[in-house]
């Protein structure tokens, strides 16, 4: 006769036996996954989603003196799962536009931080890489929260092929960077992006420092330190001050505490998938027929439909003299019936509809 304790090591061992084909059919579907998230741009992790797989899940467990220990489970298996993804994502590329050290930069590290990270000069060409398959996904600012929108990004998404399937914001907080031996009293300039110089123009005028304008914050450290002098320092990010071993003299001089940017991931491919989770929201872009109030009822249908918009903005058409396009962001699900029939309606009084995409 078997004892209590061969008896429950047998249980163990048939549990373990099932338990290891069902491991091995769940790492089958997180390589699904992250070929799914490299195809459409999206970070490995998904807090939310993640959450709602272990609610779901504790729920099934009945005794509860088990749930808790299910529950630490679950975020084990996931986090291997994330560790899996991350390895098979190793080559993913990421382009950004600007230099090592740039916020752009931040923002690309942030979304991917595993994925090899390629610059470009400008937004063009970093959009460009993702079109000729040079990379995986581009990551552009949006706007900024003190200099608005950024034109040129909303200009490629109304022209390009590539969808916007996520967002990151980004605090900017300026640092005073200087080479060994510099001190605040030493400084007698400053260099940085105009933008940067603005954001931090009591701070600069408390010192009394001159200011010289340059391309960007990160190539404005770099040029601190290739020129290795203590009387000249740049305005930049904590992380350019690593990049370009610089140390910060000063920390957080930009006047506002509340300075962001937004950016967003653009791949080749829509994930529709965003559009179903709850608190999307999506990316619409057209031009309206040359009538009166043809603006008016485009704007009336989007809200007729249920959806709220969050962002209106016009943009000039370059190839077009006096004429304009706009951009809406929107909650909602633009690919739900309500979507469907808003877009039907939106072509009778537009010439050009284009969904760009959605994002959480």
């Amino acid at each position: 006769m078997m004892d209590g304790l061969q008896e429950a090591r047998k249980i163990i061992n048939e549990v373990d036996a099932k338990m290891a084909e069902l491991f091995v059919r769940r790492m089958e579907a997180a390589e699904m996954v992250a070929e799914y998230k490299r195809e459409h741009g999206m970070p490995i992790l998904d807090a939310a989603r993640e959450e709602e797989v272990i609610r779901n899940g504790a729920n099934r467990v009945e005794n509860d003196a088990y749930r808790g220990y299910y529950v630490d489970f679950m975020r084990d298996t996931m986090a291997i799962s994330r560790r899996y993804q991350q390895k098979l994502l190793e080559g993913m590329r990421v382009a950004y536009s600007g230099v090592e050290g740039a916020f752009a930069h931040i923002a690309a590290h942030k979304l991917f931080p595993d994925a090899e990270k390629v610059a470009y000069p400008d937004f063009d060409t970093a959009y460009d890489a993702v079109v000729k398959g040079e990379c995986d996904v581009v990551v552009l600012p949006l706007e900024n929260s003190y200099a608005g929108e950024v034109g040129q990004v909303t200009d490629l998404l109304f022209s390009g092929p590539l969808y916007v399937n996520g967002t990151v914001a980004i605090s900017v907080t300026h640092e005073l960077l200087g080479v060994e031996g510099a001190s605040l009293e030493a400084v007698k300039t400053v260099v940085s992006h105009p933008q940067a110089l603005a954001q931090c123009d009591s701070f600069i005028k408390k010192h009394g420092y001159a200011q010289m304008p340059y391309e960007n914050t990160a190539l404005a450290a770099k040029y601190v330190s290739d020129l290795n002098d203590p009387t000249v320092a740049a305005i930049g990010s904590a992380e350019s001050a690593s990049c370009y071993n610089l140390k910060v003299l000063m920390d957080g001089i930009n006047q506002s505490r509340v300075n962001t940017t937004r950016f967003a991931v653009l791949a080749k491919s829509e994930d529709r998938n965003i559009t179903k989770a709850h608190g999307a929201h999506f990316v619409l872009m057209f031009t309206v027929r040359n009538e009166a109030g043809s603006l008016a009822r485009a704007l009336n249908i989007i809200g007729a439909h249920g959806f709220n918009m969050r962002t209106l903005r016009s943009r000039p058409m370059k190839e077009l003299l006096w004429e304009y396009y706009f951009y809406v962001e929107a909650e909602g699900n633009v690919r739900s019936y309500e979507g469907k029939c808003m877009l039907e309606e939106l072509a009778v009084c537009c010439d050009k509809i284009k969904c760009v995409g959605s994002f959480n």
